[in-house]
């Protein structure tokens, strides 16, 4: 899909120099917002974000109540956008302990999910099957609740990624 002008809606301003933004082919001869004074071009990129799929021994998910948007008050993993100095798994771990109480590790990954966001036009979600270490489980950051539910007793899961992480961990013979 080749982006038009409108897909640049209130992308108006440099942000290296406050110079107003031409929008024009760039070298690969795609459509894109360039400042004409410093040479800055605006790269419309998805966001990329993680997220933990975490089992009991009771083989439950561990799932949180959103407290803000995206998904305010809808069920979903613990997750959250990758920070600019984070690789993937470093987000998993730092928002398992956010979100949830719960120190972890990384068991296993997941795969990739991408989606439309309403925030952000385009999320690219990491997921990973991760093991608890320590923590106490309470919920913390965005989250209103964390709880384990049993796979046959989950709530409707806000993201489709999320969806797509769970529908992976049950497939896994060795849980």
């Amino acid at each position: 899909m080749t982006l038009k002008k409108d897909s640049y809606k209130g992308i108006n301003y440099c942000i290296r120099c406050g110079n107003e933004l031409t929008i024009q082919n760039d070298n690969e001869e795609k459509l894109r917002p360039h400042c004409e004074k410093c040479g800055w071009i605006y790269y419309k990129n998805p966001i990329p974000a993680s997220a933990c799929v975490i089992i009991n021994e009771k083989k439950e998910v561990l799932i949180i109540k959103r407290k803000f948007e995206p998904g305010v008050g809808r069920w979903a993993l613990p997750s959250g956008y990758i920070e600019i100095n984070q690789n993937p798994d470093e987000c998993a771990i730092e928002e398992m302990k956010e979100e949830t109480g719960l120190n972890g590790e990384i068991i296993e990954f997941l795969g990739f999910y991408t989606d439309f966001s309403p925030l952000y036009e385009k999320v690219i979600s990491f997921g990973f099957l991760m093991k608890v270490t320590g923590g106490k489980l309470q919920a913390g950051d965005d989250a209103a609740e964390a709880r384990y539910v049993a796979f046959d007793s989950l709530p409707e899961i806000a993201f489709p990624s999320h969806r797509y992480f769970i529908e992976e961990v049950k497939k896994i013979k060795h849980l």
